[in-house]
């Protein structure tokens, strides 16, 4: 009999984003295969403290059955779960109990994090960065990729550099609006011009965006968008069709088939994604075979412009009308609720919820057993 992967689920964390990953969470808890894998829930609260749950085993589905046990399971994990620290010696245990460390001892290493967290502290680069000095496998992006993938200024830098069509934008830091308003507001109304988009740099889940129609709706926008960062971005809005595209593997990583937003809103933001109903979404989407080839494409270039890993949603603005196409954000951890675009794209590629998950799995040993090939010691000849 095949040994079972200890599976380390991480969900909740410190952002805006915390509800739609403990969401998230539960729909992959869900589709995992019991017979292969031990699942082993951690969560991050709110203020950032670890806990660890007991074996979910009881919780993953036989024959394919779904439960609301996992939505029930997970919050009480955050709430009563035993109190952990991560550690980042790979000589040591990975998880320790804060009230006797000596018990960290007897408890099994976990093989892979699968981490579920949107956002800042979970998607941005920063847990990525500890589970590197922990040696431990993960699903999804590294480093690099995390960071670039969250910060909407640097992402839109390489993709210019890149040779991707973004719109024009323009980033204002939270110190230069609150020292110099007037030259901030000159500035956009100059490179920018109404209407505009104003975002958090590194945030997601449309968190904190604002449409801005008229000047006297901009210092609105943007104190909102810097409660949540002290990076801004102001960019060109653009009348489009929201078009998004799913992409899977890690060297050599392959697009699934395009889909579309039809949101119920003015556009696709936090309301119309996980609060509103009306929203709706067409998969394949209805492009032409060209423009199908042409999102495919870039998605990939997308991919390895920011060295990504893994698994990515690309989105895109699709000008209604010029039928030019914009690469507009890659997300590095997209969402895995039940309504979320990237899995049910690749279902409608031929790559169903639960073989997706072993999918991404496999990618993260996989590109662990590469990282394992790089000589990180160096002896100087003599």
């Amino acid at each position: 009999m095949t040994k079972k992967l200890r599976l380390g689920i991480l969900f909740g964390g410190r952002s805006g984003e915390h509800d739609v990953s403990l969401t998230s969470a539960a729909s992959v808890l869900k589709a995992l295969d019991p017979a292969k894998y031990e699942v082993v829930p951690i969560g991050i609260t709110r203020d950032g403290s670890w806990r660890v749950g007991p074996a979910a085993e009881k919780l993953l589905p036989e024959g394919g059955h779904h439960s609301s046990a996992a939505e029930k399971f997970l919050p009480g994990v955050l709430k009563s779960g035993t109190p952990v620290i991560a550690s980042a010696d790979p000589t040591t245990p990975q998880l320790v109990p804060m009230n006797s460390a000596s018990l960290a001892k007897s408890r099994p290493q976990i093989d892979v994090i699968f981490p579920v967290l949107h956002g800042t502290f979970g998607e941005d680069g920063t847990l990525q960065g500890l589970l590197e000095l922990a040696g431990i496998p993960y699903v999804g992006a590294g480093v690099v990729a995390s960071a670039t993938g969250m910060d909407k200024d640097v992402m839109k830098r390489l993709f210019r550099d890149a040779g991707l069509p973004v719109v024009r934008w323009v980033l204002v830091l939270r110190s230069e609006w609150e020292g110099e308003p007037a030259g901030v507001r000159n500035l956009i109304e100059k490179e920018i011009g109404y209407p505009l988009f104003v975002k958090p740099a590194n945030l997601g889940s449309s968190v904190g965006i604002s449409k801005v129609r008229s000047a006297r709706e901009l210092k609105a926008a943007l104190d909102l968008a810097a409660q949540y960062d002290r990076k801004i971005l102001v960019e060109c809005a653009v009348d489009a069709r929201e078009i998004e595209c799913a992409v899977l593997g890690n060297d050599n990583p392959q697009a699934s088939v395009p889909g579309e937003i039809i949101p119920v809103n003015e556009f696709y933001d936090y309301e119309a994604k996980y609060v509103k109903e009306g929203s709706n979404i067409i998969i394949p989407a209805r492009l032409t075979h060209r423009q199908t080839k042409r999102v495919k494409e870039y998605s990939v270039r997308a991919f390895h412009a920011i060295d990504c890993a893994g698994m990515a949603r690309v989105d895109f603005l699709l000008d209604r009308k010029n039928s030019k196409v914009f690469v507009n954000e890659i997300n590095t951890i997209p969402g895995f609720t039940p309504i979320s675009m990237y899995p049910k794209m690749w279902e409608a590629t031929g790559v169903p919820y639960a073989q997706l998950l072993d999918r991404l799995i496999e990618l993260a040993l996989e590109r662990h057993r590469e990282k394992l090939r790089t000589n990180f010691t160096f002896q100087p000849p003599k």
